[in-house]
């Protein structure tokens, strides 16, 4: 079997677009038509059902998905075992970092470059299901995770503990208040982030424990770019406490979010029992 097939085969249901996996692969779009088609001729079965512009897997897609990750993961530890030979302080480490935990990621990123100036470093920004699905596939050793996440799966070491707040318009009816209630939001529509990132899934899940599922005016994975709708009127957002702080001062309305609050908290991820490259190795005892 093609091992590169797999590849789009994968990339094509993480992304949910033939369109976008040919972007991020860089490859065009009917190289990946044609490489998943000869994938599903080569096993006899299909693996895609398509709906005009959606798809859904079938049974043996659902098979193929989970093994194929399991067979580029164990690709990935093949290269970095044999990588790891003929190497110490030198090497390459690919790191998830989630865009909203930028700002944390600096000062550690200095702090490992002046501990190993040979590691060369490639930051892949993603939401954190996206990171999760690349760590699973081997495609990540280490990323920024949103706790909590399947201990089964993953160990973790914590670098924040945060919490959302809210984020309005300075013309809008939340001038003046410090604190609001979720549930005074029910009304509201909502500038939320991104489907990929799982801090979107965890202020759906608190607004439905509210009894409201939020009205989306837009979606992004930008901070800056989501103050920004804010401060037009479109909507409001919640953001972390410590990204908060950044907003120019007077800029936006900020409030404190309660019944629930929604944690933020922060945590470098890799996967249990995988090996990891010297490069990781040095990344996560630099952290600790």
């Amino acid at each position: 079997m093609d091992i590169k097939a797999l590849r789009y085969f994968i990339e094509v249901v993480n992304l949910q677009s033939f369109t976008a996996a040919a972007a991020a692969l860089n490859v065009t779009q009917p190289t990946i038509s044609k490489m998943v088609k000869n994938l599903e001729e080569e096993l006899g079965v299909p693996l895609l059902l398509r709906e005009y512009r959606r798809f859904h897997l079938t049974d043996a897609g659902r098979v193929v998905l989970k093994r194929g990750q399991e067979v580029l993961a164990a690709e990935a530890r093949l290269q970095a075992e044999l990588a790891d030979l003929n190497t110490m302080a030198v090497g390459e480490l690919a790191l998830g970092v989630p865009p909203l935990a930028g700002m944390l990621f600096i000062p550690l990123i200095a702090h490992f470059k002046r501990l190993y100036p040979q590691i060369e470093l490639t930051l892949r920004e993603e939401g954190g299901k996206a990171i999760e699905a690349a760590l699973d596939a081997g495609e990540l050793e280490v990323g920024g995770l949103l706790l909590p996440v399947d201990e089964n799966r993953f160990e973790t070491l914590p670098l924040s503990d945060d919490r959302l707040v809210l984020v309005a318009s300075t013309i809008s009816k939340w001038q003046g208040r410090s604190a609001v209630r979720l549930i005074e939001l029910s009304t509201e529509h909502f500038v939320l982030y991104s489907a990929s990132y799982s801090l979107n899934d965890r202020v759906l899940a608190a607004c439905q424990t509210q009894g409201f599922s939020p009205q989306i005016a837009g979606r992004s994975g930008q901070w800056e770019f989501m103050v920004a709708l804010v401060e037009s009127g479109l909507g409001v957002a919640l953001l972390p406490e410590s990204v908060a702080r950044r907003i120019t001062p007077g800029r936006c309305v900020i409030a404190a979010l309660s019944e629930p609050e929604i944690p933020w908290r922060i945590a470098l991820g890799w996967r249990k029992d995988v090996y990891l490259s010297h490069a990781a190795r040095a990344w996560i005892e630099a952290l600790r």
